[in-house]
């Protein structure tokens, strides 16, 4: 299921549960904004969630594909690092959280990263160049920036921060938010293959 507004200026959209990385794609692909603004459905918008303050970055840094925010106050953030191969047997990827590149001009409550957590207003003609991958159905984040790297800019905006509702104790949630071994197998299988990868590490 997905949910959507729009403002004029910005799409603003929640996708939940199956097929995710799918109903993402689609979802992006029906957005007429300039930009979009991504949030789970489980955040909350508080008087820190301001959005403008994204908008404006955006607008004044025309080469920023993505600039994301914080949670609860909470900054995750990652740097992607590619060791390329020698053409046979591939290259390899590292992520590692915690890492800023340079502040933007104007701007040094913003650093360029190479991905964000999921609250975070994209150029919409941007994000569908690299699409979201629709074999990747639950429990990924990352994988967009990695199969994004080279091709989008990304920032963090830390000082626009959104709220997230607690889950408390779930079973039914627990069991979906994590994936068994299958899963991961496959999300790994997928990246070697279409990113001509050996390895991978997640920091």
């Amino acid at each position: 299921m997905w949910a959507h507004c729009s403002t004029g200026q910005f799409s603003l959209w929640a996708v939940r549960s199956k097929g995710w990385f799918a109903g993402r794609t689609l979802a992006v692909s029906q957005v007429t904004t300039k930009y979009f603004l991504w949030v789970d459905d489980d955040f909350l918008f508080t008087e820190k969630t301001k959005i403008e303050d994204l908008v404006e970055v955006m607008e004044a840094t025309p080469e920023l594909d993505v600039v994301g925010g914080s949670v609860t106050g909470n900054q995750f953030y990652f740097s992607i690092a590619y060791e390329e191969g020698d053409g046979v047997t591939g290259g390899c990827m590292d992520r590692k959280p915690n890492i800023k590149f340079q502040s933007l001009p104007n701007y040094p409550q913003c650093s360029i990263v190479n991905g964000v957590v999921n609250f975070f207003l994209a150029r919409t003609d941007a994000v569908n160049r690299v699409r979201f991958d629709p074999k990747l159905k639950r429990v990924v984040h990352s994988e967009f920036f990695m199969d994004g790297l080279g091709q989008l800019m990304v920032a963090l905006c830390g000082h626009v921060s959104i709220g997230h509702q607690p889950r408390g104790a779930n079973a039914q949630y627990g069991r979906f938010r994590h994936p068994g071994k299958d899963d991961v197998q496959f999300k790994l299988q997928l990246h070697y293959y279409k990113n001509h990868l050996k390895c991978i590490h997640y920091g």
